[in-house]
């Protein structure tokens, strides 16, 4: 007999919360606490702890907003973690009472950022869309990864032609620990030209996530003339490497300096990683694309996986209660 318990996380329960997500369904850092409570200042955290008895089932990482919650609005994405051999219903059981619980705490609803199936250990364990068509999950965004499946390198004619120049102009590719050339002379002033918006991290909120996770966060920088010209910022994980920051100066074509830089690392620094991902080319909440970027990503043969973002009221787990017949 199945006995739930719903438990909000507290700073005690830091080493079983970390413990739990690198033996869990997913393989990313994300989830790690030394991660989600770099921020905890902006975010009110609500995360959650759920029990089968004594035992630790599952996790959702999240925020309270109001009266609602988020899994997790600093985060690129959510949902549940749990062990990598929970079976269906379990799964399922323990959604319902985890909105149960919810609901019983004033909690109107829940809104969860997918975890792309990429970052998953077994992606057939996995029945989040199942449980949002039941649960009658209202989709309000939707937004398009361009991801490499590294056994399939195809690249353009333009990117090949990038990479040349890049070669002809000699530049040179280096990793650094240090991120303030890329952050003060490349990306900030971009981000700020183009969008009129800022890093979703300062320069030293990433200078501590790299002293925490120096595997794992990895910045590149592409020079000419031993002047920074471009870079990458990279999060590692076990199946995936992920662009958070791709940037180049104005001469970024000119040069050939964004296409030079990832055939480097496709060809050589991740060449034995299952996925690379380029990140989204959404924009307006993912109502529209843009159409540039996303055709310079896929002309390294990247092509698009979606992560959809669901609200779900939370008195709506009495609609989980008679699944199985």
């Amino acid at each position: 007999m199945q006995n739930f318990k719903v438990l909000r996380y507290q700073s005690s329960d830091r080493v079983q919360w970390n413990k739990f997500v690198l033996d869990s369904n997913q393989k990313t850092f994300l989830f790690l606490r030394d991660f989600m409570d770099y921020h905890s200042d902006r975010f009110e955290d609500y995360s959650l702890m759920i029990y089968n008895g004594d035992e630790l089932i599952g996790l959702l990482p999240a925020n309270k907003m109001g009266d609602s919650i988020y899994s997790h609005q600093g985060l690129t994405y959510g949902g549940f973690v749990y062990n990598a051999s929970a079976k269906s219903e379990l799964m399922i059981d323990m959604f319902k009472a985890t909105l149960s619980f919810l609901n019983q705490n004033g909690i109107e609803a829940i809104s969860i950022k997918e975890l792309p199936y990429i970052f998953l250990n077994n992606p057939t364990n996995n029945p989040f869309s199942y449980i949002c068509f039941k649960t009658n999950a209202k989709l309000y965004r939707m937004d398009m990864h361009s991801v490499l499946d590294l056994r399939y390198l195809n690249y353009s004619r333009s990117r090949k032609n990038g990479y040349k120049r890049g070669k002809k102009n000699n530049l040179v590719v280096e990793e650094t620990n240090d991120f303030k050339a890329f952050w003060d002379d490349i990306l900030i002033p971009n981000l700020d030209k183009k969008h009129d918006v800022k890093p979703v991290h300062t320069l030293e909120e990433i200078q501590l996530l790299k002293l925490r996770f120096p595997k794992q966060i990895r910045q590149f920088n592409v020079f000419n003339d031993n002047t920074i010209v471009a870079g990458t910022t990279i999060f590692e994980t076990e199946n995936v490497a992920h662009s958070q920051y791709i940037s180049g100066n104005a001469d970024k074509n000119t040069l050939g300096s964004l296409d030079f830089l990832h055939h480097y690392l496709l060809e050589e620094v991740f060449a034995d990683k299952p996925y690379f991902n380029f990140g989204i080319s959404n924009i307006q909440e993912g109502q529209k694309v843009n159409e540039g970027l996303l055709y310079w990503k896929e002309g390294f043969g990247a092509r698009s996986i979606t992560q959809g973002f669901y609200r779900i009221n939370t008195e709506n787990y009495r609609l989980l209660e008679a699944v199985f017949v």
